[in-house]
């Protein structure tokens, strides 16, 4: 038996987990958005913008660009709403607008545009296929968590959803990487190549994890 001082104990120490794991996410999350909220001046000054100048002199590829940033604010925005237990228990509507919200943007805003930029993208043919790896991949993922849901299989909805967020956060987790390796005097090709693919990578593995201990979570309460 487990007593009440154990059982306090060790909610304790999954909300401390919980903290350590969701506050860096929370923080770079609304970091992201607040530095690109810029963009939308539209100014030609940005480095990215300079450096893909001849590329930005395409219409399709300039309004793709901003699209696909706007998009990235959005699910970014909407999935930390989608992970919070107080609110699915609280405030169902929220989570279910807010989903809806990010599957339509992802499908019909971020993932198409985040294909066609893929062709451009810099660094070797391998980090462009990385990148249309990762836009088919969100794609894929969310219509999947899309799907289910609508079949009632939440415990499929959840897992895809992981899936999906994983490749959402790719945005966030990049630049993290990205800023550590130049402070260890990493030159700048080679770290946006690492960072990318450890961001990548990286992400899908903490989402399998993270789907590992959810499953096995659920199979002890079913068998229980």
């Amino acid at each position: 038996m487990i007593n009440s001082r154990q059982l306090t104990l060790q909610l304790t120490v999954r909300y401390f987990i919980a903290a350590l794991f969701w506050i860096p996410v929370v923080f770079f999350s609304l970091l992201l958005v607040r530095n690109t909220i810029p963009y939308f001046s539209f100014s030609q000054e940005f480095s990215f913008i300079q450096e893909r100048a001849v590329l930005f002199a395409r219409s399709i590829y300039k309004y793709s660009f901003y699209t696909h940033i706007f998009a990235g604010m959005v699910c970014i925005s909407t999935a930390l709403i989608q992970f919070s237990t107080l609110i699915i228990k609280k405030r169902k509507r929220i989570h279910i607008w807010s989903g809806r919200i990010y599957v339509m943007v992802v499908l019909l805003l971020g993932a198409p545009t985040g294909l066609y930029m893929s062709f451009f993208a810099k660094g070797s043919y391998w980090e462009r296929i990385l990148f249309m790896f990762m836009a088919v991949y969100w794609f894929y993922t969310t219509m999947q968590g899309f799907t289910t849901i609508l079949k009632k299989n939440v415990l499929a909805h959840k897992i895809w959803m992981i899936r999906s967020y994983s490749m959402a956060m790719t945005a966030v987790t990049f630049r993290v990487y990205y800023i550590l390796f130049y402070y260890f005097g990493m030159d700048l090709l080679h770290n946006y190549e690492i960072s990318l693919w450890i961001s990548v990578l990286g992400n899908m593995l903490v989402a399998e994890f993270l789907i590992f201990r959810k499953s096995r979570t659920y199979l002890k309460t079913f068998l229980t």
